[in-house]
């Protein structure tokens, strides 16, 4: 880092792919570094990374993908303190697994551009899971992975997150604090209280401040589209009436043809009728021998009548 020292306008600084495994700190500043590319370097310890805050306070982006950064260890004030005007960071593909250092992202005080693609912490969710989660545990980020948040995303990953956490066990439940209360009882005084709260892990706190937004919510209901593939329904033919389970993706000349063994009619010499069973329309011929049966509607318990034709 003594280049910083030689060069007194430096705006833009490259290390990639240089085996660095620490970084050597400077007692003079470079106020105007604004971009540092550190990638695909061996930096693991975030000890190292802290360096970068002292040496370059003005530093705007921060990129440092591929290395094997295990974990962001500082607390809210020692990184407010050390990057103040950071904006856009990229640990793509580095070491981070636990929800507590996406969360500690949030001590950036002017941090809206994040990359966070290749991580352990995300690997056991999906693409979706993965985006509304972290969207909704970084408020202040406005765009991740490349991509814009927009409000009704934000708000449909906040909501997301809420009911991804709901049915947890209730001693697995997110806590803002863990109180312990101890009433101390004076002989002839009063009662005292001693309160020790035990700050609870950081992304837990989210969802307490989601559910006070947005209230704890229900489940969205599970709603199958998928067209519906057979029904069972009622055939009547003069005075005989059969159940007969039907295939829905056929055609109306092919149901033709499985009924002729049911009402014992070629399919030449049958009209078929549809009866809804909760329509007040009476029955509805089908006429085309070529349209599905799906398009009908058809549910379990309908009717089908059968006519023979008159010569």
């Amino acid at each position: 880092m003594l280049l910083t020292r030689e060069i007194l306008a430096l705006e833009e600084l490259f290390l990639c792919l240089n085996d660095y495994n620490s970084v050597s700190s400077s007692s003079v500043s470079c106020p105007t570094l604004r971009l540092l590319h550190i990638t695909d370097n061996c930096l693991h310890d975030w000890s190292e990374v802290r360096k970068f805050g002292s040496m370059f306070p003005c530093l705007d982006t921060l990129v440092m993908s591929n290395n094997n950064l295990a974990s962001i260890q500082d607390n809210k004030d020692i990184l407010q303190r050390l990057f103040p005007n950071l904006r856009s960071i990229n640990l793509n593909n580095s070491g981070l697994n636990q929800w507590e250092d996406i969360e500690k992202l949030n001590f950036f005080p002017k941090l809206e551009e994040v990359r966070l693609q290749g991580i352990p912490l995300l690997q056991a969710y999906t693409n979706a899971e993965r985006r509304s989660l972290m969207i909704a545990q970084l408020p202040s980020v406005s765009l991740l992975n490349g991509s814009i948040v927009t409000d009704c995303e934000r708000e449909d990953a906040e909501r997301f997150f809420i009911r991804y956490y709901l049915h947890c066990p209730k001693e697995e439940l997110p806590y803002r604090y863990s109180i312990l209360v101890v009433w101390c009882v004076c002989v002839c005084v009063c009662v005292c209280v001693c309160v020790v709260l035990f700050e609870a892990p950081l992304f837990l706190l989210r969802y307490h401040s989601l559910v006070t937004k947005y209230g704890k919510l229900e489940p969205l209901a599970e709603i199958d589209l998928r067209p519906r593939c057979q029904a069972q329904v009622e055939v009547h033919c003069e005075e005989k009436v059969q159940q007969v389970s039907i295939r829905l993706d056929q055609t109306v000349v092919e149901l033709k043809k499985q009924l002729t063994a049911v009402v014992q009619l070629s399919t030449n010499n049958m009209r078929l009728y549809y009866i809804d069973k909760n329509s007040a329309f009476g029955p509805e011929e089908m006429k085309y021998n070529t349209r599905a049966l799906h398009s009908y509607s058809i549910q379990d318990g309908d009717e089908i009548l059968v006519v023979p034709k008159t010569k």
